[in-house]
């Protein structure tokens, strides 16, 4: 945004000539007004400025030499406004009303009878071109020079081309057009917010005067227009419309509400200047009686402030800052202040919401940067926040957290995270711990393909696996850890806040390993022996139970079940082109549960005698359920048992497997004798044919 040197000077006094402009630049850039070049231009120097949309008070030339004053610590030297006025009251010859007081808080207009219109003076001309402004006739450029002087857009009308001399702000009627003044048809709806005569439409409000009352030469008699219009309603009609100007930019940030007045008297000065007219009596103006009080109140604790900035920070240059700013300060002791913010920033220091019987106060972080970015950043000690005391250890989540991570980065694992949104189409795709429960819909989604909340970690985590596959990786073996998201249930319900349980997921596949050191494919009992592994390291032992699961292969998938409870799933990904991928999700919280307290036995000194079994069973039961009998039957003595072998094939009837077990029997007080461990396999494997041996 270009600022004219010439024209900044009129307000505030900038020594130095071009170096004194340079030093001001740099110290404007300091300040938070980034100057990214000076150029010349006709004689006369432009700051190229990054205002932010923040600060649409700096959008103008008197904003910005408020501004200058402060930083150069110099007066400010506001424009005149007051013009001389005639006998005739303008309600004489004008009529307003404002039928939508919330798109249009306040709406001020003035009436400038018997001008010229032609072609503007040198200075005026002069002024406009230098940043960049078409010079179009008097009356025109004095609503543009006023917008860059005071940041208030303003709109002229013909008064003579408004039926009924008379304005209406509203919404406009469905099926309503109007042509704007660059000449397009716009076609209307009860969304948009115009200003219309006794008849039609006339102007976009915020955005754009229409063609059928702008001023020509022939206009004799001008109504100038200087309001303030709810940002949302503009930016919504300049997307509705494709239209963006140097009016509704302002609109759509927050101009100065109580800024109107003085705009429409000082353009109603200077057209009478350039233009020689004669300004009506009084003012039109209309303010909305429940409009927020635009000039918020906080507080200032000077002891705070320096506590934040690590700064001590001059209480006098504190107040003067502030007071050049605008706002007014009130002392209520030594070093806090009660602060009231200019209107001009309400939009820049919008207050948080007010607690219930207060009025909504000014966040005092907004404070403390008005001061420290005049203090200097640069100026700040850059220190490290002190701690008192030692660092808090991990909680016990943390430190669970960090176990079950280290756990599966131990297994050759690498940890993932992907987004918590998840294509609709890929939702069901895979099992869910709460496949009933319906998915939770984004209201304001990235794009259609992350519209909802993931119900499985499992959709993101094998697509980042296909990526790896899709790129050439040999292999994979990926983890998750993060939460899923469910509709909120039983005490949840009432504050609305869905059920979060953290899940942790893994995927593997593809031939690892080289041929000197015995490269082969990773398989569906790979993963399950890094379940078993995760599960044991918590204390627990997973029991597999056959089932038909979503996105998984029939046969190859099974759920998870610890202490009774289902709490996951594992299997073969269906449908994969390149080589087979296998995938397993479970709840952390039922995993880590029963964690058992850590005890230690000394290994006995004697030798113990091992022995093998096998025993032909139907082919349902599963070595979970052959596990818990053999340890509900175990003799004396038996230290330890394992499944050494299961084979389907030549010798076993159809229907049945070999399971063979090998069982080791230890005594710590003796040797035990074959004929001791013979007599108490014998009562084991007979227990074992009784309840499982096949019956074919």
């Amino acid at each position: 945004m270009l600022f004219s040197l010439e024209w900044l000077s009129e307000y505030v006094e900038i020594p130095g000539g071009e170096d004194g402009a340079r030093e001001l630049a740099r110290r404007l850039t300091g300040a938070g007004l980034a100057v990214e070049q000076l150029a010349r231009r006709d004689g006369d120097l432009l700051f190229d400025v990054d205002v932010t949309t923040n600060r649409v008070d700096c959008m103008c030339h008197v904003g910005l030499a408020r501004e200058v004053a402060v930083v150069l610590d110099e007066p400010l030297r506001r424009p005149p406004a007051a013009a001389e006025e005639s006998p005739e009251p303008i309600a004489e010859l004008a009529a307003l009303a404002v039928e939508d007081p919330e798109g249009c808080p306040r709406y001020v207009a003035r009436v400038v009878r018997g001008v010229t219109v032609g072609p503007s003076p040198e200075w005026l001309r002069r002024r406009l071109e230098a940043i960049g402004q078409r010079s179009i006739n008097n009356v025109v450029d004095v609503t543009n020079y006023v917008l860059w002087e005071l940041g208030q857009p303003l709109h002229a009308f013909d008064l003579a081309r408004l039926a009924g001399s008379r304005l209406v702000v509203r919404r406009a009627a469905p099926g309503e057009k109007l042509v704007t003044l660059d000449g397009a048809p716009r076609e209307l709806d009860a969304e948009i917010l115009v200003i219309a005569d006794a008849e039609r439409p006339v102007a976009l409000a915020g955005m754009m005067g229409g063609a059928d009352s702008e001023v020509t030469a022939a206009t004799a008699d001008v109504l100038l227009e200087s309001a303030h219009f709810d940002r949302r309603r503009v930016r919504a009609a300049g997307r509705r419309f494709g239209l963006h100007t140097d009016a509704s930019h302002r609109f759509e940030r927050g101009t100065d509400p109580e800024g109107c007045p003085e705009a429409a008297s000082r353009a109603a000065l200077l057209l009478a200047e350039v233009a020689g007219g004669v300004v009506a009596h009084g003012a039109l103006d209309l303010r909305w009686a429940e409009a927020p009080s635009w000039t918020p109140r906080g507080f200032l604790d000077l002891g705070r402030l320096q506590a934040f900035a690590g700064a001590e920070v001059p209480r006098s240059d504190v107040k003067r800052w502030l007071n050049g700013l605008g706002f007014r300060l009130r002392a209520l002791d030594d070093a806090v202040w009660e602060v009231t913010a200019p209107s001009w920033r309400y939009f820049d220091m919008e207050p948080r919401p007010a607690e219930e019987g207060k009025e909504p106060k000014i966040y005092p972080a907004d404070l403390y940067e008005e001061v420290l970015r005049l203090y200097g950043y640069d100026r700040i000690p850059a220190n490290l926040p002190a701690v008192a005391g030692p660092d808090a250890p991990a909680g016990p989540e943390a430190a669970r957290r960090r176990r079950l991570r280290d756990q599966l980065a131990a297994c050759g694992y690498a940890e993932a995270i992907n987004l918590a949104f998840v294509d609709p189409r890929e939702d069901e795709s895979f099992p869910s711990l709460r496949p009933s429960a319906p998915a939770l819909q984004l209201a304001n989604p990235l794009s259609e393909r992350l519209a909802l909340l993931r119900r499985s970690l499992l959709p993101g985590l094998v697509e980042s696996a296909r990526f790896n596959q899709r790129r050439g990786a040999p292999f994979v073996q990926l983890f998750e850890v993060g939460r899923v998201f469910f509709p909120p249930s039983g005490n949840r319900a009432e504050a609305a806040l869905p059920d979060e349980p953290e899940m942790v997921a893994l995927v593997c596949g593809g031939r690892r390993g080289t041929p000197w050191d015995g490269a082969r494919d990773l398989d569906l009992f790979d993963l399950k022996g890094v379940l078993e592994e995760l599960a044991e390291s918590f204390g627990g032992r997973f029991e597999a139970r056959a089932a038909d699961l979503p996105g998984l292969v029939r046969g190859a998938a099974a759920e998870l079940v610890l202490r009774g409870e289902v709490v996951g799933s594992f299997g073969q990904v269906a449908g994969e082109e390149g080589y087979a991928l296998y995938a397993a999700e479970l709840a952390v919280e039922p995993l880590v549960a029963g964690e058992p307290a850590l005890a230690v036995a000394a290994p006995s000194r004697l030798p113990g005698v091992a022995a093998d079994y096998t025993l032909t069973h139907p082919v349902g039961v599963s070595w979970a359920e052959l596990e818990r009998a053999i340890a509900r039957a175990a003799p004396p003595d038996l230290a330890s048992f394992r499944l050494k072998d299961r084979y389907r094939g030549p010798g076993v009837p159809e229907g049945a497997v070999n399971t063979t077990i090998t069982f080791l029997y230890n005594a710590r007080d003796r040797s035990l004798t074959q004929e001791e461990v013979n007599e108490r396999q014998a009562a084991l494997t007979a227990e074992l044919e009784r309840r499982f041996g096949w019956r074919g």
